[in-house]
């Protein structure tokens, strides 16, 4: 399989054996191919919740494939990488700073809005979505194609995922305690099991099988992906038996796709304009708005399915409905910001973050940011 000639349809691709012509997702569309499939993965466990024992199997696949994938994640995680990209360490502290504090304070701030704008359970969720950590891929490539400092995303993004794993469940427990539906000691030492053990496991076995992993990158996308599928059918799947969807009315979803907007415009204004105050240049300003300014549902929805139990389906409802619309708005964002002018930078931040990070920006920028991506 080939791609055409240059200047034709890059959507297109042609066959050595044969003229057909095979159509790609078109890169303009403004809905994530894979959002589709989320949502017919709730279709499916609207009309086919599993039930009985079918739920009981699909709640161990689902506990399994996650791990699987945090595994994975610590196999590709390059140790040295991670090391050289603690010299930038003044915005990978921003980074988190906005992923852990900030976030959290506007999640506690929205409680104003129950139950005038938001109901209990729907605000629960939007404040989980507050605290789960930024995304690693999606930062990385919407940095890339704003022409920002690309190894200080991939630092920022892995950092707030690894401190996501325990931080996370500490903060929900703190904030939302037991209306939670399910936090406690326990709840954190299951997390810290199913994600952080499985993580330094991969990072143990990354001299062995890291190169296989890196080979085979586009394969074991695929189970990344097939993972947060199970997950989210294991979890509407328990929300649909137990009468939970009759609790959500249109004007209620239509409400907290307003209240999550204009978190997300706040976040993007403070995370660009905030940058600039701290001294930061272009580059670094362009990392810190997109790893930020985002929310992981990779991260976030299997810490959902051991904190919030039966009601994880209400939970994780706000962060996919965030996740899709900060892929949207970012992406239309980074590609403004590739055609800014430079603009002055204060200090040389920009440049000593590439160097810190021990890769070089051009080196980064080959891995097809284009790419769909949504952890």
């Amino acid at each position: 399989m080939e791609r055409g000639p240059p200047g034709s349809c890059p959507y297109v691709t042609t066959c050595k054996w044969s003229t057909v012509k095979r159509l790609r997702w078109p890169s303009w569309m403004p809905i994530d191919p894979y959002i589709v499939l989320l949502l017919g993965t709730v279709g499916l466990a609207a009309l086919l919740p599993a039930r009985g024992t079918g739920a009981d199997v699909a709640s161990g696949a689902s506990t399994a494939a996650i791990a699987f994938l945090f595994f994975l994640y610590g196999a590709r995680l390059s140790t040295r990488e991670a090391l050289d990209g603690l010299r930038h360490w003044r915005l990978h502290v921003t980074v988190l700073a906005c992923t852990f504090v900030i976030f959290p304070v506007l999640g506690v701030a929205a409680r104003g809005l129950v139950p005038v704008v938001l109901t209990q359970p729907l605000y629960q969720g939007l404040l989980f979505l507050t605290l789960v950590p930024s995304t690693i891929q999606s930062s990385i490539a919407f940095t890339s194609i704003a022409r920002g400092n690309v190894p200080a995303a991939i630092c920022a993004g892995s950092f707030s995922s690894l401190v996501g794993i325990l931080v996370t469940p500490l903060l929900a427990a703190g904030l939302l305690g037991n209306d939670g539906g399910g936090f406690s000691a326990d709840s954190v030492v299951k997390i810290v099991l199913q994600l952080l053990v499985p993580f330094l496991a991969g990072q143990v076995m990354r001299p062995w099988i890291g190169g296989f992993v890196a080979r085979h990158k586009k394969v074991l996308g695929l189970v990344d992906r097939g993972s947060i599928l199970l997950v989210v059918y294991t979890a509407f799947s328990e929300g649909m038996t137990r009468g939970i969807w009759h609790q959500v009315s249109p004007v209620r979803l239509a409400a907290l796709l307003g209240v999550e907007a204009a978190l997300l415009a706040v976040m993007l204004v403070l995370t660009w304009y905030g940058g600039r105050a701290l001294g930061f240049g272009r580059e670094d300003r362009i990392a810190i708005q997109f790893a930020g300014s985002k929310k992981s549902l990779a991260a976030g929805l299997p810490m959902a399915s051991v904190l919030f139990g039966a009601h994880a389906s209400l939970a994780v409802l706000p962060l996919m409905l965030f996740h899709q619309m900060q892929l949207m708005v970012c992406a239309v964002i980074a590609k403004r910001r590739s055609h800014d002018l430079e603009e002055p930078t204060q200090g040389s931040q920009g440049s000593q973050g590439s160097q810190g990070s021990g890769v070089s920006s051009a080196d980064a920028v080959q891995g097809k940011p284009q790419d769909r991506v949504l952890r």
